[in-house]
């Protein structure tokens, strides 16, 4: 055991031996591979590996970065080819993907800095809390293809039939029909318009004549209405975490925009001139 455990031993000390030593800890400056004079730097590689998709950041480290190196490696002898006789095309995309990257760094860091926990029960309170109440609606129906079909199931119901039933055997909803047409509780925005409209119109109870809407025709009967409870702070903690982002990034933007000195020249060209891509065959 005392003679393997020593051969080991020297074995790792070789290895060690033999590995490249670096004289101080790798920075984002330090050069890991360079391709006809062209350096690839740990900062390169890092920065490639913030772009992949979530899946390949959970490779293994050394499969990732041997991987990324490699792609790096191929793409900057592509890219010194296409920078022999770069197209006007190319060198346009370039800037455009610049400008495109650039602008999102700074909505993103708007989005991110407006979310706070101050910000979300703030948020929360003006919301839900303490809104104007709203109505919530139980209701069910049945949903045909014509306005004739919808027509003979109300006057069904009106001459005692039973509502659950029809549904069952009649709605082209498959959603609820095998619920007696039940749609269960509902607020205000949640269903079409003109379904909605029906809705509120109608007294407990009631049953509505046929309703249009791009679904077909129904027929509905409102069970009950309620006054809507505030929901939980955690259940709509990722809408308002949503709605914060969204705001900053528009007040981002429109302050910027409105702040930068633009000048238009675009007045008297035809739109169409967009899809001449042989422009830039010219501007070369």
């Amino acid at each position: 055991m005392m003679k393997s455990g020593l051969l080991l031993s020297v074995a790792l000390a070789a290895l060690t031996l033999a590995a490249p030593a670096r004289a101080e800890e790798p920075t984002a400056a330090t050069v890991i591979a360079t391709v006809n004079g062209t350096d690839i730097t740990l900062g390169h590689l890092i920065a490639a590996r913030e772009a992949l998709p979530e899946q390949y950041k959970a490779l293994p480290d050394e499969v990732l970065f041997n991987g990324v190196l490699e792609q790096l490696i191929q793409q900057t002898a592509l890219a010194q080819e296409a920078e022999k006789a770069p197209k006007k095309l190319d060198l346009l995309m370039i800037e455009n993907q610049k400008r495109s990257y650039l602008s999102a760094t700074v909505l993103d860091a708007a989005a991110a800095s407006a979310v706070t926990d101050e910000a979300l029960k703030k948020l929360y309170e003006e919301k839900y809390v303490n809104a104007e109440p709203t109505k919530e609606y139980d209701a069910d129906h049945i949903l045909v293809a014509t306005e004739d079909e919808a027509k003979a199931i109300k006057a069904d119901l009106d001459a005692g039939g039973d509502f659950a039933a029809i549904a069952k055997e009649k709605s082209q909803d498959p959603g609820s029909a095998a619920n007696g047409g039940d749609l269960g509780w509902f607020g205000l925005g949640m269903m079409v318009k003109p379904f909605e409209d029906a809705v509120v119109a109608l007294e407990k109870g009631k049953i509505s004549d046929p309703v249009q809407t791009d679904f077909g025709w129904h027929v509905i009967k409102l069970n009950d209405v309620r006054v809507a409870e505030a929901p939980k702070f955690e259940d709509v903690k990722p809408e308002l975490e949503g709605d914060l982002r969204q705001a900053a990034v528009e007040a981002r933007v429109t302050e910027l925009t409105e702040g930068a000195s633009v000048v238009r020249n675009s007045e008297g060209i035809d739109p169409t001139i967009l899809k001449k891509v042989e422009l830039l065959d010219a501007a070369e």
